[in-house]
């Protein structure tokens, strides 16, 4: 007879795995989470080392915007915990926001490590169990979860599970894509991870690798072309690498970069030097008789170009280009740029692809595989930086997490040929 408490699993605890967590156990619902290292939230706790970027303060339509493509499936998520919800639950752990310069709202001390903390003691005292260092296998031949232990392999059977197993980009913080094996293994469609908020390959010349990897490019104007064929002006600070460029302006771009260079070979983009000065004045100022100046000295006084900016130039011109005022004027307000490849997703900040949204229902469950739900990063979807992510990672485990509790209530009417399994049980 099933007369035990009904219990949800949890697979993963980053973001979107702990909210599902703390949903669940608000509607009374037993918890066991799991996650593959020895301690949760690690991408969280890296992501917030330069100041947690929690969410964004911008409108909603616009906020709504930066899903792309699933828009529409991202805002259901964000119709149940949005940007204004988000901050509230913060505080709510003894957290307070603030909204920065660029919109983009951060904790009063911009360190995750507190809230993390606050947040485990709430999960820990509501009755939320932890289980680390067990790295989900799949399912064996009664549906049971698999899990790799140090003690040998555990199996857990649970009224219903959420996965929340992330993408595969920085995957020595536990997530990378293994899952995708064990979900193909039973007929789910997976959409190929890729890199997101990434960087790009340029072929640099040695000398300019070796002396300006790691310098920012401020203030800058990017320029891409977007997938309608139309162009894209954005300004900000992109970073110079040993390989390329990084930095926030170039992974605001980066899911249509990646797309082009897939769909057309290596893609051209240009940057704007002087974003502050018209191609007109540029030229005149650069017309002006070097006299005894070296060209860097004129090109400092006169464009108020120096540095890495000067570099670049170099790349782009030739000895005698760079002594022709006209062609170097054109050239500082539109440098251009060939990006070869994405850099691999293992060094993305976030993965593109994952389980297509046709294998899932409106509550995020398989549909292949009732009572088993999914969230987060591990799904098909993508978003630029700038709190986007973290908000809709929590907000689709806040979903799952309330839609597998509904699950295992047992006061929910099953349907015909939907499974009843024991309680919670463990094995070695």
């Amino acid at each position: 007879m099933h007369d035990q408490k009904p219990r949800v699993a949890i697979v993963g605890g980053g973001p979107a795995g702990l909210m599902a967590a703390e949903a669940a156990r608000a509607a009374g619902i037993e918890v066991d989470l799991y996650d593959r290292m020895g301690s949760v939230g690690r991408k969280f706790l890296i992501a917030g080392k330069g100041g947690l970027n929690l969410t964004h303060s911008e409108p909603r339509d616009a906020f709504v915007a930066r899903y792309g493509a699933r828009r529409d499936d991202v805002a259901r998520w964000l119709d149940a915990f949005d940007a204004d919800a988000l901050r509230a639950w913060a505080r709510a752990l003894g957290v307070e926001t603030f909204v920065g310069t660029s919109g983009r709202v951060f904790p009063q001390d911009l360190k995750a490590a507190p809230l993390l903390r606050a947040w485990l003691r709430r999960l820990r005292a509501s009755g939320v169990r932890f289980h680390m260092r067990h790295r989900w296998l799949g399912w064996n031949e009664r549906g049971a979860l698999r899990f790799a232990h140090d003690d040998g392999e555990v199996e857990v059977i649970a009224d219903a599970v959420v996965l929340a197993l992330g993408g595969a980009s920085w995957p020595v913080l536990g997530s990378d894509g293994a899952w995708i094996e064990a979900l193909g293994g039973r007929g789910i469609a997976v959409a190929p991870l890729e890199p997101s908020n990434c960087g790009f390959d340029i072929a640099w010349s040695a000398h300019f690798a070796t002396r300006h990897a790691g310098e920012p490019v401020k203030p800058v104007v990017l320029e891409w072309t977007r997938r309608d064929g139309t162009k894209t002006r954005r300004q900000g600070e992109l970073v110079i690498s040993t390989y390329g460029v990084e930095g926030s302006l170039i992974y605001a771009a980066s899911a249509e970069l990646r797309d082009a260079i897939k769909a057309h070979g290596p893609t051209q983009i240009t940057l704007d030097l002087a974003p502050g000065r018209d191609l007109a004045r540029i030229d005149r100022d650069l017309s002006h008789p070097r006299a005894h100046r070296s060209l860097s000295e004129h090109l400092r006084r006169q464009a108020g170009i120096a540095g890495v900016k000067a570099g670049l130039l170099r790349e782009a011109l030739s000895a005698d280009e760079m002594t022709n005022p006209k062609r170097l004027a054109a050239t500082i307000k539109a440098l251009p740029l060939t990006v070869l490849r994405a850099r691999p997703v293992a060094e993305a900040i976030s993965t593109a692809g994952g389980v297509r949204f046709d294998a899932i229902d409106d509550a995020l469950m398989l549909r292949r595989v009732p009572g088993t739900f999914c969230a987060g990063e591990m799904l098909d979807w993508e978003a630029p930086t700038g709190g986007y992510l973290l908000t809709a990672c929590f907000a689709s485990g806040l979903v799952a997490g309330r839609a597998a509790a509904a699950w295992s209530c047992p006061r929910r009417p099953r349907e015909s040929g939907d499974p009843v399994p024991p309680a919670h049980r463990a094995s070695r």
